[in-house]
């Protein structure tokens, strides 16, 4: 299964639910960002490759939605809830990612 997380700038939220779950048996792991200077941008691609959908925000869900329906389809997207307040790797983000997906080995 490939899963991609979504959040603004790819530097906090995102990459951290990537550590987090990379290296789960099963599981292919990407992050990626919104905004333009997100060291890794979402692309159609990043869409495309993707079995499942992780957004932080509902704004995000909002954007992948309208900015790449056409890759998008029918396949699963999630909105986690999760504000951008933390910093990468803090433990409180940690715990939020693995209560809000156990199905990944959370």
């Amino acid at each position: 299964m490939n899963v991609l997380f979504v959040c603004t700038a790819n530097k906090l939220r995102s990459p951290t639910a990537e550590a987090v779950f990379s290296g789960r048996e099963g599981v292919a792991v990407r992050s990626a960002g919104l905004d333009p200077a997100a060291p890794r941008r979402l692309t159609e691609e990043l869409v495309a490759w993707a079995d499942r959908i992780y957004a932080m925000e509902d704004r995000h869900r909002q954007k992948i939605r309208k900015k790449f329906r056409k890759a998008l389809g029918a396949k699963p997207m999630v909105t986690l809830h999760i504000p951008d307040e933390y910093e990468f790797m803090q433990p409180e983000l940690i715990s939020l990612l693995t209560e809000r997906l156990p199905d990944l080995g959370g």
